[in-house]
């Protein structure tokens, strides 16, 4: 019994030695909280292949733009088909104001609790600063009225909300008015083309972050067919400052968006990779 011991107790020690040895177990994009907004995809074939391509990434959860056309029962079928969750939907202010109601419905019904202002064209855009404010407020009725239906809403930025006005940003503005239940989505791509360092403009929402949208810039004079963005980590964009800070700013969500790929399926795939690779440790799903 005694030998047994002793030999057990080398035969535990080297395996202990020899699992300390090994490298710790790389993460995967289903294991961290990184996302894809399928408007990057919305030329990558029918909805099946689009949401094909995510899969491929191993990424597990989409933001959706409105209801793909398709209804709620039939997009559950895809997203159970393909392993992915529905954590926000881009949904144009005009359906807000038109169905509140319908788009709720829709929603819940995929399992979607938060609603992202995605895009103002231009004729929608406010003119001043007291435009902004009136804006906010209507934003956050918009966020009273889904916060009574256990939903959230949040607003996602383009480089017109950065113009300033008495040294302040149009989203600051807005969001001060709207009142801290609507939250922010930072398109980090769009507030570097505004003129502002992205690090230092997602401190400005500490607390009321809801995801960023990892998008990255391309080296001035390149990517013209592509509008001048590129894939995450590929770019100008300064991630080593940009993933710490978003982190630090109470991101729940870190969201792979190209406005006008060429090859949609490899930047969602460079994106899911560079994140995974890239984000803080601390960062948890």
């Amino acid at each position: 019994m005694k030998t047994s011991n002793t030999w057990s107790t080398a035969l535990s020690t080297t395996v202990l030695v020899t699992l300390m040895a090994l490298p710790a177990a790389a993460r995967s994009p289903s294991e961290l909280p990184i996302a894809v907004q399928m408007y990057t995809l919305r030329d990558h074939g029918p909805l099946e292949e689009r949401f094909a391509a995510v899969q491929a990434a191993g990424v597990t959860a989409v933001e959706t733009v409105g209801t793909h056309d398709v209804t709620a029962d039939e997009l559950n079928a895809l997203l159970s088909e393909y392993g992915l969750e529905v954590v926000s939907s881009h949904t144009q202010l005009a359906a807000l104001r038109d169905d509140l109601n319908a788009v709720v419905e829709f929603n819940k019904a995929v399992g979607n609790d938060t609603i992202v202002v995605p895009y103002l064209t231009e004729e929608m855009r406010p003119t001043d600063a007291d435009g902004w404010r009136e804006l906010g407020e209507e934003l956050g009725g918009f966020a009273a009225d889904l916060g009574q239906e256990g939903m959230r809403l949040a607003y996602h930025n383009h480089d017109f909300e950065m113009q300033e006005f008495d040294g302040r940003t149009a989203l600051e503005i807005m969001l001060e008015a709207a009142g801290p239940e609507v939250l922010a989505q930072i398109d980090l791509a769009w507030v570097a083309r505004g003129g502002h360092d992205p690090a230092e403009y997602l401190g400005l929402f500490d607390g009321r972050l809801f995801a960023v949208h990892a998008k990255d810039n391309a080296p001035e004079g390149q990517g013209e067919q592509e509008r001048g963005f590129a894939a995450v980590g590929t770019g100008v964009l300064d991630w080593d400052t940009i993933l710490p800070a978003a982190h630090e700013a109470g991101a729940e969500w870190y969201i792979i968006e190209h406005d006008l790929p060429i090859d949609a399926a490899e930047v969602v795939l460079t994106g899911a990779t560079f994140l995974t690779e890239n984000l803080p440790e601390e960062v948890t799903r």
